[in-house]
């Protein structure tokens, strides 16, 4: 027993010197490639059995013949090794030397084409990950895409709606201040209606810019959706006796919500004026809230003889004003990009879809917990 002992020392001591100087053979090289990593470990192993047997065979004093033939062994497994690992290291550099060629294509804006090349489980799993990163990397370049356009026709829009009001304001100042204006309380009430349509379009502006930097402050509170639906419904009455359309309260459910009331009156009030301008004279506008798995659902269907299935997707982007885009009732396309970012800032989503004879908006918010 005493003999095992000794000869698990000495073959324990040899291979620890072996491995504490092939470690500090590897961080002297720990920026080299991995073919000269695997070779050293493998240099390692080899070195330590080596260095254990010696020692042992030294310390029971085998002939010389026996430790020539104990070395020679050694010797050509050591070799067989270090071409193992020199194989293996150059196949695994060359697989990632094809994941970086395939990489490099995130730089020019392409997308990520994955080797055809067998890699190991590790370079595989990363090949994966780089095959997500690139299909995420290519929405969001479709989404900034679109978001470019968006800001552009929103420029244009927005210059030649500005550019309007401001031309007539021009012409009826300058009539009643060279006295040629025939009525001028008239073009006194025309010049306030204009105004007031500037100062609604930057207002409306303005709550966009906040909530494209995520400045929007909300102040919750628990309110009941009948009275919401209420008090939005009231407001538009008067638009919707201009226009001709009937505003009507279907199944509204007194159920209550936390949310900011201003702002969500806001996103009432925006459906609602867009839903009555695109529904023709005698249509109807119907309102209804009720509760569902998702939440609560606040909808608002119109008669506007529905949207065409390509422009569903960007009805609520920023400038989008779909096939009226030139008319004045329609605004600056920045309503239903508002009721988004609003409904979005209380954890709820908005979406809209065709139905029979129009289209309905549906605004999902998260349903009140017990008071």
């Amino acid at each position: 027993m005493t003999d095992i002992l000794l000869i698990a020392l000495y073959a324990f001591l040899g291979a620890v010197a072996a491995g504490l100087l092939g470690a500090l053979v590897l961080r002297l090289l720990r920026h080299r490639s991995l073919v000269v990593s695997l070779t050293v470990v493998v240099a390692v192993a080899v070195t330590a059995m080596l260095a254990g047997t010696l020692a042992v065979a030294w310390q029971m004093f085998l002939s010389r013949h026996d430790l020539t033939v104990v070395t020679v062994v050694v010797a050509m497994a050591a070799a067989v090794s270090l071409a193992t690992a020199l194989l293996l290291g150059r196949w695994v550099v060359a697989r990632s030397k094809a994941l970086t060629l395939a990489a490099r294509s995130f730089g020019t804006g392409g997308s990520f084409a994955a080797p055809d090349e067998p890699a190991t489980a590790e370079l595989a799993a990363l090949t994966r990950e780089l095959e997500s990163t690139s299909a995420r990397l290519a929405e969001s370049r479709e989404r900034e895409r679109a978001l470019e356009s968006s800001r552009r026709e929103l420029v244009a829009w927005i210059s030649h709606d500005l550019r309007t009001p401001l031309a007539g304001l021009r012409a009826m100042a300058e009539a009643l201040e060279d006295g040629v204006a025939a009525d001028p309380d008239r073009y006194l009430r025309q010049i306030r209606t204009e105004v007031e349509r500037l100062n609604g379009m930057v207002g409306d502006l303005f709550e966009l810019s906040r909530i494209h930097a995520g400045a929007l402050a909300l102040s919750p509170s628990r309110i009941s959706v009948y009275d919401l639906v209420g008090d939005a419904l009231a407001g538009a009455d008067p638009l919707a006796r201009e226009h001709g359309v009937r505003l009507v309260g279907r199944r509204i459910d007194a159920v209550p919500i936390e949310v900011d009331s201003k702002e969500m009156s806001r996103v009432l009030g925006n459906l609602l004026v867009n839903a009555i301008r695109r529904t023709p004279a005698d249509g109807t506008v119907a309102v209804a809230a009720e509760c569902s798995d998702a939440g609560v659902v606040l909808s608002v269907t119109d008669g506007c003889g529905g949207i065409p299935e390509e422009d569903l997707g960007r009805v609520f982007d920023t400038g989008w004003r779909g096939t009226h885009a030139r008319t004045p009732p329609a605004g600056a396309g920045l309503g239903l990009a508002i009721v988004r970012g609003i409904v979005e800032a209380h954890k709820g989503r908005a979406a809209v879809r065709n139905v029979s004879g129009g289209c309905r908006f549906e605004v999902v918010l998260p349903q009140a917990g017990p008071a």
